[in-house]
């Protein structure tokens, strides 16, 4: 297998971080560079493990800035880009919008052009992957799956913007022939995750007998997909995916919100050690989020066919083993509700 130069964007989130770490250890021929902003969902601390690596890069940086991404680009030679970097809490891009158009779109777009313009001679072994979501389909009612060839219909500012940089990084591919994958995931679930994501929030609440908030009556539906399976995708679509084809990955793991609620709160009676229906009282349903949309389900029939993936668990279990990590994380969790994970940068990097 020949050394390829990889960048990684938004390496330090919670998906990127799996995929680095995943990459890395898997690959030591490759060189991994880790591009971050560090914006409140970057943390470093995801990755101390893999600092000292020799295979290991990472560099701050913001893809927004177009000067600095086309620089990046003609220092760095990178064979291959995996673009995770993104905004992705809705309730944020609906009070937000803005941010969501620059990072998810013009980013996506900075990158596409540097891209573009390093590899317009030799289009020969390269990959831009483009890593996005089942959102970008809209919603769907009880039955129904979301196919690589549902035609889009977001419906919150965040989705939109996912949207737009998919309809971009394919007419890169069409216009200009460039070599790309796209991936649309569902929700993901896992360690190092920021809790203002449900299922840790949930956890950090239950933990300190806090309310549990749960949006209208809880009848929202999600496919759940556990990360580390997400990561083992992106890393088959990579190295066997069609260029300029659509890969869904999805957990097959549907379940109500409540239900999920639920399902956690009896997981976390039995972990701490509570009586049964302790958790269940926390549970506070508050006013739904504008725009909510119903049910998300993947088809990844696609996927498994041609590629041969599979998830490797059902949500019970990979529920428990998400909540026996936040568990014993108590530094780490400490660390991102307190604020404190965003010193660490300064702390380990600028002594460098």
């Amino acid at each position: 297998m020949s050394r390829l130069k990889i960048c990684i964007t938004g390496g330090a989130g919670f998906i990127g971080s799996h995929v680095v770490r995943l990459f890395v250890n898997k690959y030591p021929q490759y060189d991994i560079v880790n591009l971050d902003k560090l914006t409140y969902a970057g943390n470093l601390m995801n990755l101390h493990d893999l600092e000292d690596l020799p295979n290991y890069t990472f560099i701050k940086g913001d893809i927004v800035d177009e000067v600095f991404v086309n620089e990046l680009f003609q220092e760095q030679k990178f064979d291959a880009i995996i673009h995770l970097a993104a905004e992705s809490h809705v309730d944020r891009s609906i009070s937000n919008p803005l941010e969501f158009i620059k990072t998810n779109i013009l980013g996506t777009v900075n990158l596409l052009n540097a891209a573009k313009n390093e590899w317009k001679d030799n289009m020969e072994g390269k990959t831009f992957y483009h890593i996005s979501t089942d959102e970008v389909y809209g919603s769907l009612g009880d039955t129904g799956f979301f196919t690589e060839d549902t035609a889009y219909d977001p419906r919150s500012p965040y989705s939109s913007s996912k949207a737009s940089s998919d309809h971009l990084v394919r007419a890169y591919h069409h216009t200009y022939k460039l070599p790309v994958v796209v991936s649309n995931c569902s929700n993901n679930y896992g360690s190092f995750q920021f809790p203002e994501k449900l299922i840790p929030l949930a956890i950090n609440n239950i933990k300190h007998f806090r309310p549990i908030p749960v949006y209208g009556k809880g009848e929202n539906i999600r496919d759940w997909l556990y990360v580390e399976d997400h990561a083992s995708a992106i890393d088959l679509i990579f190295h066997q995916g069609k260029k300029g084809e659509t890969y869904n990955i999805g957990g097959e793991n549907e379940w109500k919100n409540i239900d999920l609620i639920h399902r956690l709160c009896k997981v976390m009676d039995e972990l701490l050690q509570r009586a049964e229906g302790t958790s269940a009282k926390l549970i506070t349903f508050v006013q739904d989020r504008a725009g909510h949309d119903a049910r998300y389900a993947i088809d990844c029939s696609k996927l498994k066919n041609e590629l041969g993936w599979k998830p490797s668990l059902q949500f019970e279990e990979g529920l428990k083993k998400t909540v026996q990590w936040y568990l014993s994380q108590e530094e780490w969790l400490s660390a991102v509700t307190s604020g404190d994970y965003l010193n660490y940068y300064e702390s380990q990097y600028t002594k460098r």
